[in-house]
């Protein structure tokens, strides 16, 4: 359980120093996720935080429209029931039973990482994805079956508007971990961000 928070919160401290770190004259350029902006990343964390929430009942509190004081309202709320009871109590989520502090660390604490990236990229930031969390996620998601992997490539299997995974692009076998996960999960690890996509 500690090893889950603590993993929770390193990678929420990592991404809060990207988002602190962005110009104000950036939030509207555009990510490497299609139709995404800057601040459509920070936004989609936002949002995922809520959705840790609903399954225990609690919601996001109100929070000022702003994206890094949004962001951490967001955390906030998360942690707060990471630090209680509730931590534990199993809910239904969409990848099936689990306790809460399960479903943070598959679904939000990895949002973090690879989210983190896409914000990185799209400001101008240090890409570097944190070596354990690279090891990691490469382990847990190049185990995923061919017929889960595929139906998180399909947009609205998690429900409308959710594509957890875009097609797979395709990287050498040789490149870096941080590339072969990028390309894994349908991010183009080389490709600039184009301004007029």
């Amino acid at each position: 359980m500690d090893q889950i928070v603590e993993r929770y919160r390193r990678r929420a401290d990592a991404f809060e120093r990207k988002v602190a770190a962005v110009r104000p004259d950036q939030w509207g350029d555009p990510s490497p996720c299609a139709k995404w902006t800057a601040r459509d990343v920070v936004d989609h964390i936002v949002m995922m935080h809520g959705a840790m929430l609903r399954p225990v009942g609690r919601s996001l509190s109100p929070a000022p429209d702003e994206p890094l004081a949004a962001y951490r309202s967001a955390r906030a709320d998360v942690e707060a029931v990471l630090d209680s009871e509730l931590a534990g109590q199993e809910c239904e989520t969409p990848s099936g039973p689990m306790t809460f502090l399960e479903h943070v660390d598959r679904v939000v604490s990895d949002d973090l990482v690879l989210h983190g990236w896409d914000l990185a990229r799209a400001t101008g930031q240090d890409e570097t994805i944190d070596p354990r969390d690279l090891e990691r996620m490469w382990a847990s998601m190049s185990a995923i079956p061919d017929e889960l992997m595929e139906k998180f490539r399909t947009p609205g299997a998690f429900g409308p508007d959710v594509e957890v995974f875009g097609p797979e692009v395709k990287v050498p076998e040789d490149a870096p971990l941080q590339d072969r996960l990028l390309g894994l999960i349908g991010r183009d690890p080389v490709a600039p961000v184009r301004a007029d996509r």
